[in-house]
């Protein structure tokens, strides 16, 4: 049960483009926001959407591949693990943060409008690729 420790799976959509950064020792990050839906029925019997925002970050290759595949509207499916951090902001306020530091990644869908550019209309497939963070030594399973 070792690998289950601090483990995230979800299924979203990207709100923003990607931000990419890049270091002074060439290291790269990626940050995107996913949001994760579900419909809920309320005290009232009418169907709700519920709506969670996600803070995820991407480090190295996985990073380059973010930015250049994914934009505003991706859906994609990703595994990661939850980090909490704090830092002080620009008043000297304590300010707290939780993200998903992704390992792994499987694109669903382009946007509608990215989809209709890049592929003909009839040819049109769900698409699912995986990609994999080869910078860490050990397998995300264990």
């Amino acid at each position: 049960m070792k690998s289950m420790n601090n483990r995230v799976q979800l299924i979203g959509r990207l709100g923003t483009d990607p931000e990419l950064k890049t270091f002074e020792n060439d290291s790269k990050m990626a940050r995107i926001n996913v949001a994760t839906s579900e419909r809920i029925k309320d005290k009232d019997g009418n169907y709700v959407d519920q709506t969670q925002w996600h803070n995820v970050i991407a480090w190295g290759k996985l990073a380059d591949l973010v930015n250049d595949y994914l934009k505003k509207g991706s859906e994609l499916c990703l595994e990661g693990k939850l980090n909490s951090r704090s830092y002080e902001d620009k008043e000297g306020k304590k300010q707290y943060v939780t993200e998903i530091i992704m390992h792994e990644m499987k694109m669903l869908r382009a946007p509608k409008a990215q989809a209709e550019t890049i592929y003909e209309p009839t040819l049109l497939k769900p698409v699912c690729v995986c990609v994999c963070d080869q910078s860490s030594k050990r397998s995300p399973y264990g």
